[in-house]
Formats: C-alpha cells, structure tokens, sequence
C-alpha cells in the first residue's frame, strides 16, 4: 500500500476522528474543516486519483457516495442538503493521491463549498 496520510489513516499509524467503517471504506472528519460538518470517506482499495478506478469497479464510486449519504441522514443535515466533492489531480485541488469523498454539510454553502 502507497504511503499517503491516508494509507497511514487506514493501517493505524496515525489517529484519525472515525465516524464510519466497514470492508470497504473508512470516514473521518477532516483536520481542516470547510464546513460544520466535513468527512472524507476514502476505500480501502488503492487508486490514486479517480482516473485509476477502472470501469469494473465504479461500485467503489457509489459505496462511497451511499455511506456519505447515509451519514448525512444519520447526522441530520440530509433533508438541509449537502454537498459530495471529489477532486481529481492538482489542478482540481487534490493534494492526497488516493481517492475520497468529502461530505460538506452544517451550513449554506458557498460556490466552491466554503460556508456562505
């Protein structure tokens, strides 16, 4: 497994506010929130960036986007909204090269998914 602060996450290595697990993914809340409410849902399988993921495994898209929404229910801020981010090499804004999800909620959103 490649050595991101994510892998690190996974294996142990680092503590991490884990607020969901399961065989596939892992959740935690971001060091560095944009919003009240700001988890990062990454799989435990490796891709670098989501133009690694290969067709046959797009349900790793959507296990992660189901469990954010599941989360978002769960802590109250779905029916409010909230907004799903994932960003796909520098240019985009990705600074850890292993695919995640963030989950923004807890407040309006502004355009770029800062609070308003």
């Amino acid at each position: 497994m490649p050595d991101t602060i994510f892998h690190k996450i996974l294996r142990r290595e680092i503590p991490a506010d884990i607020v969901y697990e399961d065989e596939h993914l892992i959740a935690f809340r971001d060091i560095a929130p944009q919003a009240p409410v700001h988890v990062l849902f990454v799989p435990k399988r490796d891709y670098a960036t989501l133009n690694d993921v290969p067709e046959e495994d797009a349900v790793v898209i959507g296990r992660l986007a189901t469990a954010a929404a599941r989360y978002a229910k769960a802590q109250g801020v779905a029916e409010s909204g909230y907004r799903i981010v994932m960003n796909c090499n520098q240019d985009a804004g990705q600074t850890v090269f292993q695919i995640h999800l963030h989950l923004l909620a807890g407040a309006p959103l502004g355009r770029f998914g800062t609070p308003a």
